[in-house]
């Protein structure tokens, strides 16, 4: 990769910037243009100066500097929005290492100069435990944490209790620690189970929560271990370099059950099932129902729930006059859901009693499973476990709990438009984010934000800072844009981002830059083979 930063041509004047095509075996280049002070040009009006500092290893001439759109963090701080950006799920290899750390360095680089604030990061669980229960390796994360803090960002860690593989947008494969998989190998239970019996390896059923099933150990105490021993080897940077750390609280690290994966045949836009038939689901199914006389309800989860690529109105339990909205039909919705938000709240007490006085924000991740929301049941949340429907509000409850414990309620598909979605599929993605602004304004909780899907296009961008005003219900206190990758760095993506880092700096009411920006500058990155070296000052990062 190379960042090329060249500050005597606007980076928005189309006809002068060049796309510079990819290669993966490229060594990873910063190429500053030579240039003399007299020629800088200043910005007119709040962009700032973005100065590059490189310790004498780098060897880079201390008088060179990159102008740059950085966000003014003592202007409009009330307004303003920060804007992270999600790392690749492979910056830790299998191995242990950090993946590619020369190109890592250009791009946090790169990242620094557009106004980001920072980046997140996956600490997998199949990573870091992977030789053996408590046993912890965490380096490469604290070679990634030093390189961030070189570039002045911040870092947003997941707990990352799941697998990585076999959903939307998973790009690599990383398994549950082998010490894991051979416990749920002897004992299959140990992960959800769909009606028809199939297994879901991606996260350890809520079921077993409390149970000693994991070679002496709860799954409530692995987790609690796992986030205890991150504290103490990350002590001294909490709170000023990692400053927010997300609690995966289930697939894909959101609060929620694996209801839709791709891997079990789901494809959207399909309801999904209910993942309650594993045995510790089943024997807490059982228990409520007994408790409240009808020990009859506690056999299963509903008949006539239909399968993953279903339709609501092709069930007899999610159409329009179904079993949903029948006794039976409000005790498993209440039953099966409370099971979720309890998993969450446990989860949750754990990671504020050890991160409670390091100055971290603590978040939780919730799915914007925005597909048949239009339809009554809204039955593509109520298989993943929020208990939303017509006449009940299903993030609430969420917001909630969430609240108590002062954790940041994360939620995704900000970027969506009900116009852009395909009419059969009943989306309503900006209903859908609405109603969670009113919930968690409600509830008295920090909103922040994600795309669910990777955009580059000014469209997605107005989307979002049209969602994250204030003066639309509740404001995001910040959000994460997914992902970096070789697309992102692109001329046109890149320039999209740098427009819209800086709206969502002015509290998401500026919607564009102009066709030629005030500072003059031309950022641009472009992964190359053999850039040529006249009038260019070459820094290869190690």
């Amino acid at each position: 990769m190379a960042l090329t930063l060249r500050s005597s041509i606007s980076f928005i004047n189309q006809n002068q910037t060049k796309v510079l095509k990819a290669s993966d075996d490229v060594l990873s280049k910063v190429s500053f243009p030579k240039m003399n002070s007299s020629c800088c040009l200043r910005a007119k009006s709040s962009m700032q100066e973005a100065h590059v500092t490189q310790d004498n290893n780098n060897n880079i001439n201390s008088n060179e500097k990159v102008h740059a759109p950085s966000i003014a963090h003592n202007q409009g701080d009330s307004m303003r929005v920060p804007v992270f950006v999600m790392l690749p799920l492979d910056t830790v290899t299998m191995g242990g290492s950090l993946n590619k750390p020369r190109a890592m360095n250009a791009s946090l680089m790169a990242l620094k100069s557009a106004g980001v604030e920072g980046v997140m990061v996956d600490a997998w669980w199949g990573l870091v435990e992977k030789d053996g229960p408590l046993k912890y390796n965490w380096e490469a994360y604290a070679e990634l944490v030093q390189m961030v803090q070189k570039h002045g960002l911040k870092l947003q860690i997941v707990m990352s209790f799941h697998q990585c593989g076999g959903n939307v947008g998973d790009s690599c494969s990383i398994p549950l620690p082998p010490w894991v998989v051979e416990e749920i190998n002897k004992n299959p239970d140990l992960v959800y189970t769909d009606r028809s019996g199939k297994r879901n390896p991606e996260y350890i059923s809520l079921g077993c929560d409390s149970l000693p099933v994991l070679r002496g150990r709860s799954p409530l105490q692995v987790y609690s271990d796992y986030m205890r021993s991150f504290h103490d080897r990350f002590r001294d940077y909490l709170g000023n370099v990692i400053t927010e750390i997300q609690v995966g609280l289930g697939p894909c690290g959101e609060l929620r059950y694996p209801s839709y994966p791709e891997s079990n045949g789901w494809r959207f836009p399909g309801i999904g099932e209910f993942q309650c038939y594993d045995k510790y689901m089943r024997a807490s199914l059982e228990a409520s129902a007994e408790a409240i006389g009808k020990k009859e309800w506690g056999r299963g989860g509903p008949h006539d729930s239909g399968h993953y690529n279903q339709f609501p109105e092709d069930t007899g339990f999610f159409k329009r006059e179904g079993t949903w909205n029948t006794e039976y039909g409000h005790f498993f919705l209440n039953w099966y859901s409370s099971k979720l938000v309890a998993h969450g709240d446990k989860i949750l007490v754990s990671a504020k009693t050890i991160f409670q006085t390091t100055g971290v924000k603590l978040s939780a991740k919730i799915a914007g499973i925005h597909w048949h929301y239009k339809a009554r049941s809204h039955a593509t949340e109520l298989t993943a476990g929020y208990y939303n429907t017509r006449f009940h509000d299903g993030y609430e409850p969420i917001a909630q709990m969430l609240a108590k414990h002062g954790v940041v309620f994360n939620f995704t598909c900000m970027e969506m438009k009900d116009k852009e979605q395909p009419g059969h599929a009943n989306c309503s993605p900006e209903g859908l984010v609405q109603q969670v602004k009113m919930a968690t304004k409600k509830a008295g909780v920090e909103l922040a934000g994600e795309n669910a899907l990777e955009r580059y296009d000014a469209s997605a961008y107005s989307q979002v800072l049209s969602t994250s005003r204030c003066d639309s219900g509740h404001g995001l206190s910040a959000f994460t844009y997914l992902r970096m990758n070789k697309r992102l760095f692109e001329g046109e993506n890149w320039r999209h981002l740098v427009e819209f880092v800086k709206s969502m700096s002015e509290g998401g009411r500026r919607q564009r830059l102009s066709d030629s920006d005030s500072c003059g500058t031309d950022l641009y990155v472009g992964h190359i083979k053999g850039t040529k070296k006249q009038d260019l000052q070459e820094v290869t990062l190690v």
